[in-house]
């Protein structure tokens, strides 16, 4: 499969540009802790986040799918409204939430459960057969028993600390009063981890529902714009009811307004587009294979410039979760190619008895 990928035939730019995809996604968490840290509100920067992805997508939108086909119902509107808000006001907002409790690489690594939620709502909504006594079945469940138990072990197990290097740099610097509590405590990083399970679930949803506009509007720009709308009418109207302080939307030439600038046109609006273009050239496989690569990114960011440890425990439960994406990925695969060979072989006796016939 590797060799595919990398066969210089097809060039290696695909490669390279989901690389640095990955990293411009890492940046986000590490935008968000600064932001937090920062004393910005939570919920103020989602709404600007999904603002500036709106500004940046919808001109784009109207210009690449002026001459679409497609017609947007009253069905689609309301796909479009879910998606914006499991994808987006609802799931950013919990993200963000256990970000801030914990820590970037922490909040990164169970968002790489994704995947595990995702094969388990689909099984339990009977959309996809679970197929235990076939090898593609089993490592699918293996794989999904192997993230969760990775983020079991990355919540509750810390261990010694591991010091790769020391840096004097901490950009998070920030007083007790900037906490959700006065002591950093476990019970900290149990609500985090909740944060970020609920958070994996509304992603798993919105990638249906993704799913399910996409069949009946295949266009992407505009999907994407219409989440990024729906999205932003939420986020604002929560963060308007939650945060009666009109100081918190002040934005100057500071961490906050680089922060909403970045996470929303960079990475929301451009990002999109790059991997859309990816999708179109080796299809969404390759692009859900380089995820993973963001927790080292984060990991290695925050370890320089954030002053976060790392932690046995934090080690042994990320290799645990991204090695269980790995394997159920490696059934999907494996599930893909059986099913196109059986719809191969259909077809090919439908031709051989229709050659009979005549």
């Amino acid at each position: 499969m590797g060799a595919k990928f990398c066969n210089p035939g097809q060039g290696l730019k695909p490669v390279v540009i989901m690389l640095l995809v990955q990293a411009v996604l890492a940046g986000v968490n590490v935008m968000y802790k600064l932001a937090v840290v920062d004393g910005m509100s939570m919920r103020v920067l989602i709404s600007y986040r999904f603002i500036f992805a709106t500004v940046f997508i919808l001109p784009l939108a109207l210009i690449l799918e002026r001459k679409s086909k497609a017609k947007l119902t009253w069905k689609i509107a309301f796909q479009g409204f879910l998606s914006g808000l499991f994808g987006g006001a609802l799931g950013q907002n919990l993200f963000i939430g256990s970000l801030a409790l914990t820590s970037a690489t922490f909040a990164t690594a169970m968002s790489n459960l994704i995947p595990a939620a995702t094969f388990i709502l689909v099984i339990t909504l009977r959309l996809e057969r679970l197929a235990i006594r076939t090898l593609e079945g089993t490592a699918k469940l293996v794989g999904t028993v192997l993230s969760i138990g990775g983020a079991m072990v990355l919540t509750f197990y810390k261990g010694r600390e591991i010091s790769l290097w020391s840096t004097s740099i901490n950009l998070a610097k920030y007083d007790e009063d900037h906490l959700i509590e006065a002591h950093p405590s476990l019970r900290n990083q149990a609500l985090g981890s909740v944060l970020a399970l609920v958070a994996c679930l509304c992603y798993a949803i919105w990638y249906i529902i993704q799913a399910k506009m996409n069949e009946s509007y295949p266009c992407k720009y505009s999907s994407t714009a219409l989440m990024s709308i729906t999205a932003s009418i939420q986020a604002t109207i929560y963060a308007i009811i939650t945060d009666r302080n009109w100081s918190a939307w002040k934005l100057g030439w500071n961490i906050r307004l680089f922060t909403v600038f970045y996470t929303g046109s960079i990475s929301t609006g451009l990002m999109i587009v790059v991997m859309t273009w990816c999708i179109r050239l080796k299809g969404p496989l390759f692009v859900s294979i380089f995820n993973p690569f963001a927790l080292i990114y984060v990991a290695i960011v925050g370890s320089l410039i954030l002053n976060e440890r790392l932690h046995l425990g934090s080690i042994i439960g990320s290799a645990l979760i991204m090695g269980g994406v790995y394997v159920a990925l490696w059934g999907k695969i494996k599930e893909i190619k059986n099913s196109a060979q059986l719809v191969h072989l259909r077809s090919m006796d439908s031709e051989v008895v229709e050659v009979t016939l005549n």
